[in-house]
């Protein structure tokens, strides 16, 4: 058999990168886009509330409108979240993510015009509007990355999501600089800016594929899906990914997609749900939000200016984008569960320092800096794995009739712990101060010993293979090889057995 060519084509990754642009993007800039007008914002609350009611609004007021429209984007991830197993089975995976940028323009336009309306309604119906996109955007398009990338570069391919999350942050924090956008008279700019990525992708998304795995085993499309394979692999015979694609529809026995509640009672598939369910939750409740929280005032006291500590907060954003292309270039060589497993337990390791360091931070002038050191070293660490492996996951842990289901899922999972932590951590950081870090710890600890007695490595296998993976540990049958030649026979390839083994006899193995 000849090895499949290393190679990517300009197809495949236009699909990742504009996919990835009107989707993880705009959550990653929404994630930190609303910290630089915070207190504009607020000052457009009480402006507002003079002009209807002829009075001060109260702290306790400003506070709760500001509470709900930070938190509420979480409520509409959740519900972005619940509705992708329907809209990726009616309109597909491009369909959705195409269909989702008409919830991006609508919640720049409430965004951005609810000053001039003197509505600060509109801003929190746009920052839902905006949750309900970045929900179904955080699902449909790794789904979409996953179904067409071959497999010896899924995780590649798939990491485009966290690269994307990471340079939408860190574009926030530039346009939220005072020099920019970050003033009184140009911050609803900042929110206009939303309808920028989210236009490009619907001039560019269309002339690009549907999946073809989508096209081939819910749609029955061959022609397309052989169309889509070409396209994406860049070559003429596709023969051997369509055989594989068929093998699986058959092993699977059945072409109707599953409910979530399907998935959660068939046991072959019980140790993948909770592994997906203990990624998502260790991927929010790790700590990396609070680390937001801690910068700017571990910069004060520091000693820095306060209006040098913006420019100085653009590093963690560099370094989060840095440390995502870095683990993108490598995942492949170093597989999906080292990064897991290093990245989380860098950060409890990181985060042990960091409570030492933040208790003798007013003993020694120069603790601070050793302080911000680890909060650069607590997002390396979030982003060489934990930071976008979880997505890639999702999409592999899974085959074709139970992913939407999965996805499903994962993304309640996710914005139900995102909104979690926006509401139990002032709690904590109140109660335990400085001493919060260990409990991001403890949840780093836990996730990594899971991943490391759990979870199998999936880099470069197939959707059957990484199934087969589980069989033990979910207590069901292998498939046997008779099966196995049975699958080879009705897809049409040309396997033969040769010491208990089926092996290809072609001159190409599939791609994917």
């Amino acid at each position: 058999s000849q090895k499949v060519p290393q190679r990517i084509t300009a197809c495949l990754v236009n699909a990742a990168f504009f996919g990835a642009l009107g989707s993880s993007y705009l959550y990653g800039y929404n994630l930190s886009v609303v910290n630089a007008p915070a207190l504009y914002i607020k000052t457009f609350y009480n402006q507002t509330w003079m002009e209807r009611y002829g009075e001060p609004i109260g702290a306790d007021m400003v506070t709760m409108l500001w509470s709900i429209t930070v938190s509420i984007f979480a409520i509409g991830g959740l519900l972005g979240a619940l509705c992708v197993t329907l809209l990726t089975k009616l309109i597909g995976r491009k369909g959705t993510l195409l269909l989702n940028n008409g919830f991006a323009v609508i919640a720049a336009l409430l965004l951005a015009l609810g000053e001039k309306a003197r509505s600060f309604e509109m801003l929190i119906i746009g920052r839902f509007v905006m949750g309900v996109d970045s929900g179904i955007a955080l699902s449909a398009l790794p789904m979409y990355l996953g179904e067409i990338s071959p497999r010896h570069m899924r995780g590649s391919i798939g990491q485009f999501n966290s690269i994307l999350i990471c340079l939408g942050v860190f574009t926030g924090q530039v346009l939220g600089l005072p020099e920019l956008l970050g003033q009184e008279s140009r911050w609803n700019f900042l929110f206009a800016f939303l309808a920028l990525p989210a236009l490009l992708q619907l001039c560019v998304l269309p002339f690009l594929p549907e999946s073809p795995r989508f096209l081939l085993m819910e749609r029955r499309d061959e022609a397309g899906a052989e169309k889509a394979f070409r396209a994406f692999l860049g070559k003429k015979d596709v023969s051997k990914e369509l055989e594989e694609v068929h093998a699986e529809g058959w092993a699977q026995n059945t072409l109707h997609m599953a409910s979530v509640t399907e998935l959660l009672l068939n046991p072959a598939l019980r140790w993948q749900v909770i592994t997906v369910i203990v990624t998502m939750a260790c991927y929010q409740l790790c700590g990396l939000n609070a680390i937001w929280y801690y910068t700017n005032g571990i910069l004060r006291d520091s000693g820095f200016a306060e209006n040098v500590i913006p420019y100085i907060v653009l590093s963690t954003g560099g370094i989060e984008t840095l440390a995502a292309v870095v683990s993108g270039l490598v995942i492949e060589r170093i597989g999906r569960r080292p990064l897991l497993i290093f990245g989380f337990s860098a950060m409890a390791f990181f985060f042990g320092l960091l409570t030492v360091f933040l208790n003798f931070q007013d003993q020694y002038t120069w603790m601070p800096y050793l302080s911000f050191t680890c909060i650069l070293a607590v997002i390396a660490s979030f982003c060489s794995g934990p930071g976008g492996i979880p997505f890639v996951l999702t999409g592999e842990l899974f085959e074709q009739s139970y992913r939407p289901a999965a996805f499903m899922i994962a993304g309640i999972v996710n914005w139900v712990a995102n909104f979690a932590v926006g509401l139990l951590f002032p709690f904590m950081q109140e109660s335990l101060q400085t001493y919060a870090f260990l409990v991001f710890l403890v949840v780093c600890v836990l996730g990594a010993v899971y991943l490391y007695f759990i979870l199998p490595e999936t880099k470069n296998k197939t959707f059957m293979d990484i199934s087969q993976s589980f069989a033990k540990i979910n207590k069901v049958p292998l498939v046997n090889k008779e099966i196995e030649n049975e699958l080879a026979i009705k897809a049409g390839s040309k396997e033969v057995e040769e010491n208990g083994k089926v092996i290809i006899d072609g001159e190409i193995e599939s791609s994917f």
